[in-house]
């Protein structure tokens, strides 16, 4: 049947919802608002918010503020960072996800638990907001592992404490759980810790069905989008005929043919009116496809 359908489980997150939600609200009052760093791994929506006067700065940026007031996203902060909002004068509007401070705080308890020697291990993207965050709770002395690859690092003799950035793969966490723990020297200890967020990991299962289930799909994410890279991954696999759409102009709706079922979904940092205005333009250009119209208005 020739139809497109917005994948109701798509859509951002309870922890990027929240703070764009917040930098809506404050910007309402009409008083200067910073935000350090995206808001949103979404080049769109950062636009989106820019217009409504949301200016984005960078560390290097914060740490020349004064009297200012600025936003902290979702993907939490180092210790470092609310110090120099103390000295600066600086008021924090603080729209860290409750998720990620719940890790922070669990990595901090885990270090000052720990005897000398024991290793903190993260398992994530080196140099994401996220986790830098994270890395910060350990002054610094945390281990970043993205593979198998970088497990040499580590040192089997002594005890690992494994943590992951909360948007990685629970299949990747387990799998670098299997190969640490294979590798430990007799008397060291190593303890394993699923800090995977279930609200990005379940859109795992969902992806792989809802590509399936469309002749093609249209995956729309910020080309920076993490999540977006390992949701497409799995429609792409799933389904060869995805495309990956970042910039609603670079949309082919000439790849939609005759009777084809049409699938749009998304990445944890897609708002759901960029996946309406994808559709809006597949529908616009292919009028025969139908389209429930509570799903854009």
């Amino acid at each position: 049947m020739a139809k497109i359908e917005i994948d109701k489980k798509s859509g951002t997150c309870f922890g990027v919802s929240r703070a764009i939600a917040k930098a809506e609200e404050e910007l309402k009052k009409g008083n200067t608002l910073y935000c350090l760093g995206d808001i949103v791994h979404n080049a769109l929506e950062v636009e989106r918010l820019a217009e409504m006067g949301l200016i984005t700065i960078n560390h290097d940026q914060f740490k020349a503020l004064k009297n200012a007031r600025v936003l902290l996203r979702a993907h939490g902060e180092p210790p470092s960072t609310y110090d120099i909002a103390k000295q600066n004068n600086i008021e924090l509007i603080d729209a860290s996800c409750p998720v990620v401070l719940g890790l922070q705080k669990k990595i901090k308890r885990k270090v000052k638990e720990s005897k000398e020697g024991a290793q903190t291990v993260i398992y994530g993207k080196k140099g994401h907001a996220e986790v830098v965050g994270l890395v910060g709770q350990t002054d610094s002395t945390a281990i970043v592992i993205e593979d198998e690859k970088d497990l040499d690092q580590l040192d089997f003799f002594n005890d690992i404490h494994l943590f992951s950035q909360t948007t990685k793969p629970l299949e990747g966490l387990k799998e670098i759980g299997e190969a640490i723990r294979s590798r430990m020297k007799e008397g060291a200890t190593f303890e394993i810790f699923d800090t995977v967020c279930r609200q990005v990991s379940n859109r795992v299962p969902n992806m792989r069905e809802f590509a399936e289930k469309h002749d093609i799909i249209f995956f729309v994410a910020g080309e920076k989008s993490s999540n977006g890279k390992v949701l497409f991954a799995e429609c792409k696999k799933y389904n060869p005929n995805s495309h990956f759409i970042s910039k609603l102009e670079g949309l082919n709706a000439n790849l939609v043919k005759e009777n084809m079922s049409v699938g749009i979904c998304g990445a944890t940092s897609t708002p759901k009116w960029q996946m309406k205005e994808v559709a809006k333009i597949i529908k616009t250009l292919k009028p025969h496809l139908s389209l429930d119209d509570s799903m854009i208005f």
